[in-house]
């Protein structure tokens, strides 16, 4: 089997380097920090500030504090995602997930995760008095993890697996949920991919034509 191209380093500010919140769950926008896997791989988790930010922007963040990400945190990320492809492309096409894969990802999943506590609003305005949400754990980044993980393991084996495919952009890679009602959606997104697809194939039947 030929080898994936090492991800290029790319720049921060790069809008490649955003993280896509479109899969319909969190084990699958975690394993979206690996973009384009097909063709020239996106890691948009290079360094543990980046692992910082998708866990505040995914909102599973502890507390109010800055997070603290190791770099053994973010190698642990790393494998635990790539470990979550290999078991869901595997389940997706009816084959038995590698015995390592689904270890790490129970391993993983074994963790205590985020434990949700009520709290006071940031603010009092529109005197709300309601308690808001608040997560809480002793070590953030791995309850963030465990927290996927479980969301993993629900997803693989339960009825919603089904609903898991991959986008038809050839360039793309992403994984998603389809929550459409005739279960026929092709792109992980129709502004992300569906158009740019629909505008090249429209180009190549006009170049054929000509």
């Amino acid at each position: 089997m030929a080898s994936r191209p090492a991800p290029a380093r790319r720049d921060p500010a790069d809008p490649e380097m955003a993280f896509p919140f479109i899969g319909g769950c969190p084990c699958l926008n975690f394993v979206a920090t690996l973009g384009k896997r097909h063709t020239a791989p996106v890691e948009r988790l290079p360094d543990p500030d980046a692992l910082a930010r998708w866990i505040s922007e995914a909102r599973l963040r502890a507390g109010p504090d800055r997070m603290r990400i190791t770099a053994e945190d973010l190698t642990a990320a790393r494998v635990l995602r790539e470990a979550l492809h290999r078991v869901l492309l595997a389940a997706m096409g009816g084959n038995t997930p590698d015995p390592a894969d689904a270890a790490q990802i129970n391993e993983a999943a074994a963790h205590p995760d985020l434990t949700p506590q009520l709290a006071r609003a940031d603010t009092d305005a529109d005197d709300r008095r309601q308690p808001v949400l608040r997560w809480q754990a002793a070590h953030p980044a791995q309850a963030a993890l465990a927290t996927v993980a479980r969301d993993a393991v629900l997803l693989i084996s339960g009825p919603r697996l089904a609903r898991v495919k991959e986008c038809e952009n050839p360039e793309c890679s992403l994984l998603f949920l389809d929550d459409s009602q005739a279960r026929r959606r092709r792109w992980c997104s129709m502004e992300r991919c569906g158009n740019l697809v629909k505008v090249a194939g429209y180009r190549t039947r006009r170049r054929g034509g000509s």
